[in-house]
């Protein structure tokens, strides 16, 4: 059992309107134990001092289990940003963690440059696993997607999705060695010898970004979320017309759902960032002008378009807990798009990868700062902002203890205290590259709101 994402997602899901909105300015279309022999190397996490003037500092070494000391893990137990539980009542699901802790809780990290993802426990900064995403492990990964299950799924910038397990109990006998072979360090295995590996599905496209997974059902006999499906998108590299999402089966991987879009102008990227609402519906938006914003209804699998605003260039992109699709952008501004009123609400900061906390906040990663800022998910004005010490800021993702995580394009993923802006980061990734939902809670959130 994953017991935190089954705990924050024991209330029952909402089946009601998408709020996709049908207003004028849409358009609505329908669409037919072993581990590695391998010495891994030693990579310690890094303090830094934050505004307020803690600091944290740490060390591990890959493969090991030591938690490092910081302002906000000494004391007082973990921090647990998270809002109110939902009640468990007596659900069987509910474990003897009280709701005060996860059973585990991972950031899944693309590294672009070798073709694999490592697997960190938020908690420690040890690297537990490190795993090849494509038979040729040249696809560049970039997008990852962590499901209610807690298991992920990564998106091949050069075609094709592959799905890893989280939990070695999982993990399937398939290389014919006794017990099961799996990564537990920054070490990955051979193709084929992996045996944490869920599936690959091989895609010709010579674009494909976004994935998302859709919230599942979690049956309380099991404990197990069952009909997990998954949203990805891609095309041909300035072929107009070629944009296709594909809806797969999140056990097996098969292709259950295809719907062209050749009325969406696709460009070189295409599809760029990609989210799904509580209803599993999937958003995304494209990246090349003219930019379009896209919503696939989970149950007709008819599409609606919207314009994005002149000016804007879309990056990275979020659902918050309302059904709000959000981008980053570089140029003019950020935005919020309302898909009731079809309002888009600009802000002056621009930043790429960003992802809503429990308390409502929406944490962008600001590249001139360089650092992440919070922004007020009503007002959209700026309610904090912390420098980090990187070049090249990209990625944001909230954990399950609260902290918000911020990936760059060098070697790091930063933890960040959002109370008193201490910060640790793990520094042993290799040409990092993601900025989608690293840990779950941007599903977790859309699926169950906090409050």
């Amino acid at each position: 059992m994953r017991s935190l994402l089954a705990l924050l997602c024991l209330a029952p899901l909402a089946c009601g309107d998408s709020g996709g909105g049908s207003g004028g300015g849409s358009e609505t279309t329908s669409a037919t134990s072993l581990t590695p022999t391998s010495e891994p190397t030693t990579a310690a996490p890094t303090s830094t001092t934050g505004a307020s003037g803690a600091s944290a500092s740490a060390t591990s070494t890959l493969g090991e289990s030591t938690s490092p000391v910081s302002a906000s893990s000494t004391g007082d137990g973990p921090k647990f940003d998270l809002g109110s539980m939902p009640d468990l009542g007596g659900s069987p699901c509910g474990g003897d963690t009280g709701g005060n802790q996860p059973e585990f809780s991972y950031i899944w990290v693309a590294n672009s440059g070798e073709g694999t993802i490592s697997k960190i426990d938020t908690q420690t900064l040890v690297e537990q696993g490190r795993y090849r995403v494509r038979p040729d492990s040249a696809g560049s990964p970039s997008r990852t997607s962590v499901n209610l299950s807690g298991d992920v799924a990564v998106a091949n910038r050069l075609g094709g999705v592959t799905k890893v397990y989280a939990e070695m109990a999982d993990c399937k006998e398939s290389n014919g060695q006794p017990g099961i072979q799996t990564s537990s360090n920054n070490i990955s295995l051979a193709w084929g010898e992996e045996e944490c590996i869920a599936w690959h599905t091989p895609f010709a496209f010579t674009t494909q970004r976004p994935v998302a997974w859709a919230p599942g059902t979690l049956n309380p006999a099991t404990c197990k979320y069952e009909n997990e499906k998954l949203w990805t998108a891609g095309g041909q590299n300035n072929i107009a017309d070629s944009l296709t999402i594909h809806r797969l089966n999140g056990e097996t991987g098969a292709i259950e759902d295809t719907i062209a879009m050749p009325d969406v102008f696709h460009g070189y990227f295409g599809a760029y960032g990609g989210a799904v609402n509580q209803a599993g519906d999937f958003w995304f938006i494209t990246y090349d002008l003219p930019s379009t914003l896209v919503r696939v209804d989970a149950k007709t699998l008819a599409y609606e378009k919207f314009s994005v605003p002149n000016g804007l260039c879309p990056y990275g992109f979020a659902v918050d807990s309302k059904g709000r699709p959000w981008t980053g952008s570089f140029c003019q501004a950020s935005a919020r798009f309302t898909p009731e009123t079809q309002a888009w609400d600009q802000f002056p900061v621009l930043g790429y990868g960003l992802q809503q906390d429990a308390d409502g906040r929406m944490w962008i990663a600001d590249y001139s700062l360089p650092g992440t800022r919070a922004i007020d998910p009503e007002s959209l004005a700026i309610l904090d902002t912390i420098p980090l010490n990187s070049g090249s800021v990209k990625g944001i993702s909230i954990d399950f203890y609260g902290y918000v995580w911020v990936v760059d394009m060098n070697q790091s993923a930063f933890r960040v205290d959002p109370d008193d802006h201490s910060v640790l980061s793990y520094d042993g990734l290799v040409g990092p590259y993601t900025y989608s939902d690293m840990t779950g809670w941007g599903l977790s959130n859309v699926a169950n709101p906090q409050g």
